[in-house]
This record gives structure tokens, sequence and C-alpha cells, in this order.
């Protein structure tokens, strides 16, 4: 997995599953650009931790649900690393909300940074793909966007949205060599999902795990790696699940 003078967008990657795929890219050779929201200090460590490396990070603020934060984001990424190799689309952001008592505003807010984030990302970094013939899409979806979540409706229906995206980027952008695939993790321990974990509902999602635990940040990165890399080569519209056996889906 040699990713030498490769350059990388991962969004959310101040913390969690953004942070460990920035590093284990880094690992692998690529420079990195980091995108946060507004945990700066953390953003600069993920940056700091990626140079360990010895490869290049920069770190960049963006609201991802404003179209015009995104495409200053990506100018920023191409003044810097000139190219966008591998494009991550891993920020997001998962809010309960029972479906009698979901307001315009938590829908709204859902949506505009799951989707519609995701959109403006690709629409920006594509065209200088297209132009240079290469190019790497991995998009961050979840197992509630293949089964569902109760109280979470709007959060599975944006990250089902994902999975239908993938699928019909791949076909669209294969023409100009550029691969568009997903990973669908499950329970991960990361700082959005510890608060379910820490709770009385452990037990019940641990029952629901054939592999009997949650997984890691850097499991799911390790997924993402093996898609930026050589190694998937021939893999594209692919949804690569990371749930220890809890939804099997083809």
């Amino acid at each position: 997995m040699v990713l030498h003078d490769k350059a990388a967008l991962v969004t959310g990657a101040s913390r969690g599953i953004g942070r460990a795929t920035a590093l284990y890219l880094a690992q692998a050779g690529c420079n990195v650009l980091v995108h946060y929201h507004q945990n700066q200090a953390a953003a600069e460590e993920t940056a700091r931790l990626v140079r360990d490396f010895g490869v290049s990070a920069e770190i960049c603020a963006a609201d991802i649900a404003v179209r015009g934060d995104v495409e200053k984001m990506v100018d920023f990424a191409l003044q810097k690393f000139t190219v966008i190799d591998i494009l991550v689309n891993n920020a997001g952001i998962w809010e309960e909300a029972p479906i009698e008592k979901m307001t315009e505003e938590k829908l709204r807010r859902t949506l505009e940074t799951n989707i519609n984030g995701v959109f403006y990302a690709i629409t920006a970094v594509v065209p200088q793909m297209i132009a240079r013939r290469t190019g790497n899409i991995i998009n961050i979806s979840s197992t509630a966007g293949q089964r569902g979540e109760p109280f979470h409706s709007h959060y599975a229906a944006s990250k089902g949205a994902l999975i239908s995206l993938t699928k019909s980027l791949a076909v669209e952008l294969a023409p100009h060599n550029i691969r568009v695939n997903c990973v669908a993790p499950g329970w991960v321990d990361t700082d959005m999902s510890r608060p379910s974990l820490e709770s009385s509902e452990k037990a019940e999602i641990l029952a629901k795990i054939p592999l009997g635990r949650v997984g890691t940040a850097e499991e799911i990165a390790g997924c993402v790696l093996f898609l930026a890399s050589e190694l998937s080569g021939f893999v594209t519209g692919e949804i690569l699940n990371a749930n220890g056996g809890a939804v099997l889906c083809g």
C-alpha cells in the first residue's frame, strides 16, 4: 500500500475515523489536507502526527454544508499540493430525532452536512481528476444506510444516499479512470458514538455484533487505505462493510 507523492483531502479529520484515516494515508507516504469544522487544536494535532511520517500536512477549516466553504477548501488544497489524488468524504453528524419530534432544523442540518457536503466536495475535486484522468473517491457511509436506524431516520436516509451516490458515480466516472467506493462502518468507538457505548445500551449493541465487540477507528481507516491503494485497482462501486458481522449484505 504505497501512496508516495500522492495527496489526499480527508474531511472531518480532526478526530475519530478521519484522524485515523489521515494517519494511515500518511504512513503509506501520502500528503494530507486535514479538514476540520471548529476544533483547530485537534486538527493541528492530526497534522503534527501526519508530519511525523515524513509527509506534508495542511489544515483547513470549512463548514462542509456550505458550498463556498468547500470550494475554498479544495482551492487551498490544490494550492498547497497541486493535485488531489484521493478524496475521503468522512465528515458527518449523527443526532437523535424521533420522527414525531424531528424539527426542520435537525432534518436540514443532517441532510446538508451528510449529503450536500459530499456533493460539494466531489463536484469541486472531480474536474482536476478528470483533467488528469486519475482519481480516487471514498465515501464513509454506515450500516444505518443499509438497514435503517430507529430514532435516526434522517441520518440513515443520508447514509443510504451515499451508497446510491457511490454506485452512480462509479459508473459515471469510470471512463475517466476515477474510482468511487464506500466504507460502511458499524458501531465504532469514537467520540460520536461513545455516549451510547457508555450507556445502558451497550449490552444490547454488543449482542447484535457476531464478533462481540465494537470496531476501532483504525480498523475503518484500514479499509479506506485499501480502497485508496492500488491493491484495490480493479474495485469501484463497492460498499466495503466493516461491522463485525452485524449486517451481512453484498
